[in-house]
Order: structure tokens, then sequence, then C-alpha cells
């Protein structure tokens, strides 16, 4: 009965796993946020609650500009809803070294972390997110792909206390 329990609870255990950009194989086209994200784009989308139900759809208008000697992308998301509502986030995302970036704005608490290998790129961040008149904040584990030059496919989890709440699901189109 024990030897049950404990394999039960590493099948959870695996279960909370996440990706890791390391594990990622494909390597053409290579992403380069600050290259696909300059100039403007579009994006369509789809939120999922925790059982994975559509709740809503939204659409995004994107702009980016690239200043090479701060290597700064700054890129301003114009969010539009399914029920009228909409929204403005502008992202100051940090070009580093080894593929990495950071990332802040105004509904993100501290400072977003990414890295990209090949056509991807993971973004781990925090978003207030409002909720019932006040905000809540959830993590965020944000994987984009490049499918082509033109087309980007992004999925991100949800999550609090460790815990799935939602999905996020959007295609961009330059």
């Amino acid at each position: 009965m024990v030897l049950a329990v404990i394999a039960v609870s590493a099948m959870g255990l695996s279960s909370c796993s996440t990706n890791s950009i390391q594990d990622v194989t494909s390597v053409k086209p290579e992403l380069k946020i600050e290259e696909y994200f300059l100039g403007k784009s579009k994006a369509y989308g789809i939120l999922f609650d925790r059982s994975g139900l559509p709740t809503r759809n939204f659409l995004v208008d994107l702009e980016g500009t690239w200043d090479e000697k701060t290597q700064m992308l700054t890129l301003d998301e114009y969010f539009e809803f399914d029920d009228g509502e909409k929204s403005f986030r502008q992202w100051k995302i940090k070009k580093l070294a080894n593929n990495k970036y950071t990332g802040e704005a105004d509904d993100v608490v501290g400072t977003a972390y990414g890295e990209a290998k090949g056509n991807a790129l993971n973004w781990k961040y925090v978003l207030e997110v409002p909720y019932k008149g006040s905000t809540l904040a959830l993590n965020l584990d944000d994987w984009m792909y490049l499918s082509d030059d033109d087309v980007l496919i992004n999925r991100a989890t949800m999550s609090k206390f460790g815990f799935k709440v939602g999905e996020i699901l959007i295609s961009f189109k330059k």
C-alpha cells in the first residue's frame, strides 16, 4: 500500500514538471523576437479555463520598435476582447547575451525572464489579471514557436499555487 501511494505521488509530481528550452530540437526558422515583432503585426487568441473550455476570444494589434543601442524592443499591444473590453500593454524587452531576454510591463509583477533556442522562446513571469473587481497574480509559462517567417504560435499556461487555472492560445501574423 505504501508503494502504491509513493507511485501515485511521484506520478502527480512529474505531471507538474515543466518543459525546458533545452528540450527544443527544431532550429529552423530561428526565432529572434526583436526581428519578428519589428513593425506591425496582428494576433488572434483564445482564453481557456482550467478544464480546457474556451471562455473568451480576443484580437491584438501590435507594433514593435527596436533600439539597437540599448538592445531594447518596445512592443505595444492593443487588445480587444469579444465582450467589448479593450486594454493596452507595453512591453520593454531587453536582449541579453546567450539568447536570453528580460521584460517589463505595467501589469507584470517584477521582471519577465525568457530564453530562446531554435524556433522557440520560453517566457516566465507573473501577470496581474483583473478578477472580480480586483486583481489576481498568475504565474505564466509562455511558449512561442515560429512556424514560418510570418506565423508565430503562442501557448501559455496560467497557474496559481502550482495549479493550472487556465491557458491562452495565440496565433501571430506579420
